[in-house]
């Protein structure tokens, strides 16, 4: 039996990704304008939400579906950690914290976890396969952006236990179409996914003010006024 909820999840979220990506701190890093405060500070949040979701995906890797979706090959925390290290110094630890958003995040993956694991499955989708596709278009722009050395600050786009990415996202789509539900649970997974990249969305929200302040209102304007049709979708459905 195939759900095709691969195919649910891509059709059913493009209009919240494409709300995600028009974003202005997200637009201007599309355009290449990267402030390096703002993007720490993201990657510090991210470090928050993968360690959970990857802690919450751990505790149910004997469950009927979200194990099925658990591949520790994905895993960021491990990587976010060395990016960390590399943008606030050997002790990260004591500097970084999660933003209100961020903690909105983390609260509703422990939620999920809690009461309805099996929607964990739209979390794993939307940030994994996300950086997968466009998170590869992300990495080259943080790379020349800010200017970065050889191989620093960018572990978070590295996926090295995965060396044919296009075959694995197959392998990962094929996992979910092959998922034991029923049409209404494919519903509420899609509709748990829209949920997660307005997560994101508030995410990025949050970095506008300091990006702002450091390239001045005038340019942020400039670079963000049109709405474009988001980059990274493209990527993601491939």
């Amino acid at each position: 039996m195939s759900s095709n909820l691969a195919t649910q999840l891509r059709v059913g979220t493009k209009k919240a990704h494409t709300l995600a990506e028009n974003v202005g701190f997200v637009k201007c890093f599309l355009k290449g304008v990267v402030e390096k405060n703002s993007y720490r500070k993201l990657v510090a949040n991210f470090y928050f939400i993968y360690s959970a979701m990857e802690e919450e995906l751990e505790k149910h890797r004997n469950h009927p579906i979200v194990s099925k979706i658990n591949f520790p090959q994905l895993h960021r925390k491990q990587a976010l950690e060395q990016d960390l290290a590399y943008y606030y110094g050997g002790n990260w630890r004591e500097q970084i914290q999660l933003s209100p958003a961020g903690k909105a995040y983390v609260q509703r993956i422990r939620e999920l976890s809690e009461q309805e694991p099996e929607l964990l499955v739209a979390h794993s989708y939307t940030r994994y396969l996300g950086d997968l596709s466009g998170g590869q278009i992300f990495k080259g722009i943080a790379q020349t952006a800010m200017n970065l050395p050889a191989g620093k600050g960018i572990a978070f786009y590295e996926f090295a236990d995965i060396p044919d990415e296009k075959a694995f996202k197959a392998q990962y789509r094929q996992a979910l179409n092959e998922l034991p539900l029923d049409a209404a649970y494919c519903e509420r997974i899609v509709d748990e996914a829209n949920a997660a990249f307005k997560a994101n969305a508030k995410l990025y929200q949050e970095l506008e003010g300091n990006l702002i302040e450091a390239i001045g209102q005038m340019l942020y304007h400039t670079l963000t006024r049109r709405r474009t049709r988001g980059s990274t979708e493209l990527a993601t459905a491939e």
